[in-house]
């Protein structure tokens, strides 16, 4: 190898931050491999394009840098032992990911496969790169949590899927005096069974709208009004659904609502909903929309792995 100058070093050192912090990952991670050369045992140059690589979501390039960054390091250093845990998850490792976060000091048992346990409520922030919905999710694993709401359509996400998170909350949502941590979602790991239906209804009370978000059906996994909780635009004029914008809308009662549902059939939705339609006065189906979208995938220069309150500098 030859020698390079103290001054062509730090240029490049300075060029490596500098095209991570703007989000260019893939010339962060080839300037990082240039100065690995030159000092190949050097904990943070390895941790660098770990992190490099797991915001690419390059599972094997990750889960190597950071197991570098680890064996040449003083001490443990955790952030590089969590992104090494994020990346034997992602890979299916488990045996490696159960010792990597017993070495965070992380109660995790002994075993060979998946940990499928109850690490709690948490709050999903999917597709940070691309409008970053927010939804609740429970915890299975570490970094592992099943999604319990149903999100709408342009996500690419299901309501039940399993998705690997990343390990550090870029902020808390608060629900009756507690608060619960805010992860992004790094990708899906499973996919769900259930697929997301859009429906239009219409109906005269909430107790209506209640008989049909608590009904309980063979192949259904959930029902939610969306109709208070989608407030950035008008979910029927972006489907195209028939309605009008009038005094209506600023009544106690909204009778046009907007509901995501998750079913294994549409066959299982029609059915529902029909026998809804026929149990009440009033009660009236507008339409229904199966949906099946992919998941967006991030572009290069974004930097969606920073909080909103965070500043330029390393993430974790």
């Amino acid at each position: 190898m030859t020698p390079i100058a103290d001054a062509d070093f730090d240029a490049l050192y300075d060029a490596a931050y500098a095209a991570f912090d703007a989000g260019r990952l893939e010339d962060a991670s080839e300037l990082f491999r240039r100065l690995l050369e030159h000092e190949p045992d050097t904990a943070h140059l390895h941790y660098m394009r770990g992190l490099a690589h797991k915001y690419l979501r390059d599972w094997p390039t990750s889960l190597q840098h950071n197991l570098l960054a680890l064996e040449h390091a003083d001490e443990l250093d955790e952030a590089a032992a969590w992104n090494a845990g994020i990346a034997a998850t992602a890979l299916g490792d488990w045996a490696r990911a159960r010792q990597l976060w017993r070495d965070c000091g992380l109660g995790i048992p002994d075993g060979d496969g998946p940990i499928d346990g109850d690490f709690g409520p948490v709050s999903i922030r999917l597709n940070p790169w691309s409008g970053g919905e927010t939804v609740w999710a429970r915890r299975i694993d570490v970094v592992r949590a099943r999604l319990l709401n149903v999100p709408l359509p342009e996500s690419g996400y299901r309501f039940g899927d399993i998705v690997l998170h990343d390990g550090a909350a870029l902020g808390r949502r608060r629900v009756d005096e507690r608060e619960y941590p805010v992860f992004n979602a790094l990708q899906r790991l499973q996919r769900s069974e259930f697929q997301t239906f859009v429906a239009f209804v219409s109906c005269g009370s909430a107790a209506d709208l209640d008989a049909l978000v608590q009904a309980q059906a063979p192949g259904l996994g959930c029902i939610e009004d969306w109709t208070g909780s989608i407030v950035h635009y008008c979910l029927r004029c972006s489907y195209g659904a028939p309605h009008r914008h009038d005094d209506e809308a600023r009544k106690d009662w909204a009778a046009e609502r907007n509901l995501g549902i998750a079913a294994q059939s549409l066959r299982t939705v029609e059915k529902l909903l029909h026998a809804w339609q026929r149990g009440g006065h009033g009660r009236q189906v507008d339409e229904v929309r199966a949906t099946d979208r992919p998941i967006p995938e991030p572009e290069p220069g974004q930097v969606w792995w920073l909080g909103p309150d965070e500043s330029d500098g390393e993430a974790d």
